[in-house]
Parts: C-alpha cells; structure tokens; sequence
C-alpha cells in the first residue's frame, strides 16, 4: 500500500507543476492586457503599471518568478482588478461560502442518489425502481443554470418561502436553494451509477450463496453487496466533490452568493489574469489531490488495484 502511495504521488506532483506552467502560458498568450481598455492609458502611467506588477519583465522571467512562488509559496500575486490585495486574498475570501454551499450540496447528494440506487436495484421493475430511475432522469435533463430559476420562480416569487439570492453568513434560508440547484444533476448521476453496480452484484455467486444461507435482506445488502457496489461510485465522487466544492459559476452569480465563481466571472470581464489563473490551478490542484485520495481509498476496498 505504501508503495502504491509513493507511485500515485509521483505521478500528482509533477502533474500539478505541469498544470500551473499551461496556466500562465495560456494566460500569456490571450489578446489583450489587463491595463487595456476603451480609453488607453497614457504611456508613462502604462509603463509604472506594468513596472509595478512585473510585466515589463521578460516572458521566461515572469514565468519563473510566477512559478516559483506559486509552488513553494502558494502565492499567486497581487490582483490587477481589486487594488492593494492578492489573489490568496480573494480566494480566502470567496473560497469559504463555495465551500459551504459546495459541501453541503455533496452530502445531499451522495446521501439521496446511494439510497435511490439501492432502493431501486432491490426493488428492480418494480413501481419504486421506476419511480426512482424516473426521478433521476428528470434530475439529470435539469442542469443547473435551468434548475436555479425554476427554484426561484417556485419557493420565492410564487410561495414567497425562501430568498432568490444573497448570503448573510451562510444562514439556512440562503443555502436552501443553491444546494438543491447544485446537487440535483450530481444526485441523479450517483443514483444511475449506484442502481447498475448494485444489480451486477446482486447477481454475483457470492451473494445468491449468502441468499441460500438464509440470510436476511437487509444483512446481504449492508454487509455484502455495498461495498463492492461503491466502487464504480468511489471513481466518480473523487472528481465530483471537487467541482461541487469549487461551485459552480453559474449558481455563484445567479445567488449572488460572493463566491469564487462570481470572483471568476468578474475577473474575465476586468481581464484580472491573476486571479483567473489563481481560482484555476486551485481547482486543478484539487482535482489532483482528491483524484489521488480516491486512488488510494479504491486501492484499500479493492487490494488487487494496487498491483
């Protein structure tokens, strides 16, 4: 286990070093600067500007300066946009409400998709499987940007039962919405997965052995098809947290939350490269590590992985 460990992480840490050189590479290659704009700055104050932020350095220097303190420092520069703080310090202040509204979202569906799965692969043809696959499809056709205005419409215009948007310290009223937007399409693809793993392991010799035992249901299902059942699952949660903890753009600035995503959307608009590069390798280094995680958690259900 220890060398399957070693040889994962071999393969991630130069992949996230891989990962932050294309960033600033595609950064630097894309049209225009962040001083550009309709009114063109006079040449001297363009100059200090630049002088100031390190773009009149050459190409290879800021390259290296960037890659640098990003690898052994986690410093991804100061922001163009937002005037005398770093990107650290938009994403510190971003990161923790994505996480939030992110986290919980996931909960909601692991929780609804695995009991849809199983509820619908032990009751298969039956009423509950096709009321549980129906619901999915409808869940999965509902992708986020379609499902936020929908919830809009219904609990706060129509009902008047929960806000349309805002934060307020993350109190419950305000997470509400955003989480059911964020995790229905998640939800309904975990329970797709859950429902054809658990019916290929049902039918296994090994659990018809513990059938003619005579043991109970409920024992076969917990006991002994779950896990082997969750490991299609396991390779599809490790990249699925990772994009519902970095939100979504979508539900950050339809909410109205002051996510990342709204940070984002601002940044693209204001050609603020540095935080669009910041927000990207986070996501990126995410993936890899919770990719990595999963790796390892696949490795320790299912030992001949590691091999």
């Amino acid at each position: 286990m220890f060398n399957f460990v070693l040889k994962r992480l071999a393969i991630a840490v130069p992949t996230i070093l891989i990962l932050v050189i294309l960033s600033f590479m595609l950064m630097f290659a894309a049209p225009g600067g962040p001083f550009n704009s309709e009114r063109p700055l006079p040449p001297q104050v363009l100059a200090n500007l630049e002088a100031r932020y390190g773009l009149d350095q050459p190409y290879w220097k800021q390259m290296y300066d960037y890659v640098v303190n990003v690898v052994t420092r986690f410093d991804f520069g100061p922001s163009f946009q937002y005037r005398d703080r770093t990107v650290t310090d938009v994403i510190m202040q971003g990161f923790p409400v994505t996480l939030t509204y992110g986290f919980w979202s996931f909960v909601v569906a692991v929780i609804v998709g695995v009991s849809l799965g199983v509820v619908a692969a032990i009751k298969h043809n039956t009423w509950l499987d096709y009321l549980a696959v129906g619901i999915s499809v409808g869940a999965q056709v509902l992708p986020n940007f379609v499902m936020a205005p929908i919830l809009v419409l219904v609990f706060t215009l129509w009902l008047g039962w929960l806000p349309g948007g805002g934060w307020q310290g993350g109190q419950w009223q305000y997470l509400i919405l955003p989480v059911i937007a964020l995790s229905t399409s998640y939800m309904a693809s975990i329970a797709r997965i859950t429902r054809s793993s658990m019916l290929e392991v049902l039918n296994a010799g090994f659990i018809r052995t513990a059938r003619a035992k005579g043991l109970p249901t409920w024992r076969i299902i917990l006991g002994h098809a779950l896990k082997p059942a969750m490991l299609p699952v396991l390779s599809y949660l490790g990249p699925a947290f990772v994009l519902m903890i970095t939100g979504s753009v979508v539900i950050d600035v339809y909410f109205s939350t002051g996510g990342i995503g709204q940070f984002f959307v601002n940044s693209a608009f204001s050609r603020d490269y540095a935080v669009i590069m910041g927000i990207t390798i986070l996501v990126g280094v995410l993936t890899i590590v919770f990719n990595l995680l999963v790796d390892v958690l696949y490795a320790w259900i299912d030992p001949k992985i590691r091999y």
